[in-house]
């Protein structure tokens, strides 16, 4: 079953990067750049001068240029081949200094444990299996590190009404982050901390490209984080978060034999 659902990620997103598939959404993802992707951009800068840094799932968009001329050692991994290829080719184009892609299930890494200072990763989480996601992300994170992720929430109903209209955007493997998904984290982490973004911003989507967009997306975003402070309960309505996570529960050593064999049976084959 499960290398039904890999496969069929594999090649849903390989399609999606070869034809450049998500052209229709840029209009929601054009509200992100001064919140969400700020604060995950300005994580990374802040955290990652001398680190290994690992891009867990870096689609064709990879950050890793960014992180490399910032001072990080990142590796950068996705299912996709393409998304490998496209930024590859990117890094020989720019110049990424130390940065690395391979082709690599997120569920099954090849990485030996506290391999990593910082993880991190855009839209990754919502796509796996989250227990194998949160084993391996706790087992290859050194215990001073953290880990961030930028994920879609899956409360919202008329989010997940946009969603169930438009199938063809995404895989049917697809799960947007539920609260017991957040709760599952801290099964693996004991520090978990969560930024919560968009939600009234949304209602600047059809404006984007016009005179004023800016300014608007500002003030509602404003207004979203003071919703957020002072209704609580408004938050699991929020399109998206941030995720930070650190001091990572290491496994027993019976369970850490078990990932140590299935690591290696995925460097073999």
């Amino acid at each position: 079953m499960d290398q039904t659902r890999y496969k069929r990620e594999a090649e849903f997103h390989d399609a999606v990067f070869a034809e450049d598939g998500r052209k229709s959404t840029a209009k929601f993802y054009s509200i992100t750049h001064s919140s969400s992707k700020a604060f995950y951009r300005d994580y990374l800068a802040s955290h990652c001068a001398g680190k290994r840094v690992l891009e867990y799932g870096c689609g064709a968009d990879s950050h890793s240029v960014r992180i490399a001329a910032d001072g990080g050692n990142v590796t950068s991994i996705d299912l996709s081949p393409v998304a490998v290829a496209i930024n590859r080719d990117g890094v020989r184009t720019e110049g990424g200094g130390s940065a690395s892609f391979s082709i690599m299930n997120a569920e099954l890494l090849a990485f030996a444990d506290s391999s990593f200072d910082l993880v991190c990763g855009n839209g990754i989480l919502h796509h796996l299996n989250l227990e194998s996601a949160y084993s391996e992300l706790a087992r290859v994170l050194k215990p001073g590190g953290s880990a961030i992720f930028l994920e879609p929430l899956g409360h919202n109903p008329l989010i997940n009404l946009y969603r169930k209209l438009t199938p063809a955007l995404r895989t049917p493997d697809e799960h947007p982050l539920m609260a017991v998904d957040l709760a599952q984290a801290q099964d693996h982490f004991a520090g978990t901390d969560i930024t919560y973004f968009h939600l009234t911003a949304l209602a600047a989507v059809p404006f984007a490209g016009k005179k004023g967009f800016n300014t608007m997306v500002s003030a509602l975003e404003s207004f979203d984080q003071t919703l957020f402070r002072n209704a609580r309960w408004l938050r699991k309505h929020a399109w998206a978060i941030a995720m930070v996570l650190s001091r990572p529960r290491k496994k027993t050593a019976e369970q850490a034999t078990e990932a140590a064999r299935r690591v290696s049976s995925a460097v073999r084959s």
